[in-house]
C-alpha cells in the first residue's frame, strides 16, 4: 500500500512538471507569434526638462533656507513676468515668435550587421514629419563598423536629413570606425571626445578554410555554380589563385565607393592620406579633418539646452517573452565570458 502511495505521488509529480514545461512551451511559442505582428512604439523624452530638474535639485541642496525663499519670490515673479508676455504675444498673433527650436537626439549602437537600421529608418521618418529648417539631429554615434550593405543603408537614412536641409551633427563619444565613420562622415559637423577612435576607412575580409583538414580526413568537398566567379573563394574547397585575384578585386572595388562617398560628403579631406585603413583618437583626427571639434555629447547637449528644446527620439520594438528569455541567456553567457576572461588576465584584441 505505501509503495502504490509513493508511486501515484510520484506520477503526480511528474505530470505537473510536465504540464508546466508544456504551459511555458504555449506561452513562449505565442508570445513568439504575437510579437511577429507587434509594431514597434516611438518613445520621446524631454532631455531639456531633465537637465532643468538636475540643476534644480543641485541649486535646492546648495543654497540656504533664506536664499531658497528669495529664489523661490524670483522664480514666481520670472514665471508670472513670461505668462504676460506669452498672453499678450497671443493676442497679437505672434505667439511662436519666442518658440524654442529643437535638438532631436537620437542614439545608435551599430552591431556588425548594423541590424540597427530598422529603428534608425523609423526615427529619421518620424523626425521629418515635424523638423523644420532652423532644428538639428544629434547622433550619437558608436560602432566599430561592419557588412558594407548594411551601413550603407545606415548612412543613407542620415543622408535623408541633409536632402530635407536639416542640420545633423554625429557626435563620436567612444567609436566611429569603418562603417561607423561612413555614417559620420554624412554629418554637416562632427564632434569628438579627445580619446574616442575614428576612420579606418578601408575594407576587410577573412575567409576560414578548412581544405587540408577535410583531405587529411579523406572528406571530399563538392561546390556546383554557374557562372566563372559565382563564387570566388569558399571555405571548404580549394581556393584557385584565379579565384582570389577576383575576390581582391571586389574588395578594391568597394574601397574606391568607400572614399568617394567620403570625399563628396568631407571634400576637405585628403582621401590618399587618411583612406589607409589606419584609424586615431579625435585629437589626431581633429588636426587631418576628420572631425570638426573636440567635444563629449554631454557638454553640447547640456549647451543646446539653455537655448533649444532637446528631445530624444527612440522607436523600440516591445520584446517577447521568447526573446527575452534568449537576451537573458545571452548577456549571462558573455557575462561569465567576460569573468573567466578577467580572472585569467585575457583580454581581446
Amino acid at each position: 500500500m505505501e509503495f502504490l502511495y509513493e508511486y501515484g505521488l510520484f506520477l503526480a509529480k511528474a505530470i505537473t512538471f510536465v504540464l508546466a514545461v508544456a504551459a511555458i512551451v504555449v506561452v513562449i511559442a505565442g508570445a513568439a507569434v504575437k510579437q511577429q505582428h507587434k509594431k514597434g512604439e516611438l518613445d520621446v523624452t524631454d532631455l531639456s526638462e531633465q537637465y532643468a530638474e538636475t540643476e534644480e535639485d543641485i541649486i535646492h541642496a546648495l543654497l540656504s533656507k533664506e536664499e531658497l525663499k528669495e529664489k523661490e519670490k524670483a522664480d514666481k515673479k520670472q514665471a508670472k513676468e513670461k505668462a504676460k508676455a506669452d498672453k499678450k504675444a497671443a493676442k497679437s498673433g505672434d505667439d511662436k515668435a519666442d518658440a524654442k527650436a529643437h535638438v532631436f537626439v537620437v542614439d545608435f549602437n551599430g552591431s556588425i550587421d548594423a541590424k540597427e537600421v530598422s529603428s534608425l529608418r523609423e526615427e529619421i521618418t518620424a523626425i521629418l514629419s515635424v523638423a523644420k529648417p532652423e532644428d538639428e539631429v544629434f547622433v550619437r554615434l558608436e560602432s566599430g563598423g561592419g557588412m558594407v550593405h548594411g551601413y550603407g543603408l545606415a548612412s543613407s537614412q542620415l543622408d535623408r536629413l541633409r536632402q530635407h536641409n536639416i542640420p545633423l551633427t554625429v557626435s563620436v563619444d567612444k567609436v566611429a570606425a569603418s562603417g561607423g565613420y561612413m555614417m559620420a562622415c554624412v554629418a554637416n559637423n562632427i564632434i569628438s571626445a579627445p580619446f574616442a577612435i575614428l576612420g579606418s576607412i578601408g575594407v576587410i575580409a577573412q575567409v576560414p578554410n578548412f581544405n587540408k583538414l577535410l583531405k587529411k580526413h579523406d572528406i571530399e568537398f563538392e561546390q556546383f555554380t554557374a557562372g566563372e566567379f559565382k563564387r570566388t573563394v569558399t571555405m571548404f574547397g580549394e581556393n584557385t589563385e584565379k579565384g582570389k585575384e577576383k575576390f581582391i578585386e571586389e574588395l578594391e572595388e568597394t574601397h574606391v565607393l568607400f572614399k568617394n562617398f567620403v570625399s563628396e560628403r568631407r571634400p576637405s579631406l585628403d582621401i590618399v592620406k587618411v583612406a589607409t585603413g589606419e584609424h586615431w583618437f579625435g585629437t589626431t583626427a581633429l588636426e587631418l579633418g576628420l572631425v570638426d571639434s573636440i567635444q563629449t555629447s554631454d557638454d553640447y547637449l547640456q549647451g543646446k539646452s539653455k537655448s533649444h528644446k532637446v528631445v530624444a527620439i527612440k522607436y523600440e520594438v516591445k520584446k517577447g517573452l521568447a526573446e527575452k528569455f534568449s537576451k537573458a541567456a545571452s548577456l549571462s553567457a558573455e557575462g561569465l565570458i567576460g569573468k573567466l576572461l578577467q580572472r585569467n588576465n585575457i583580454f581581446p584584441g
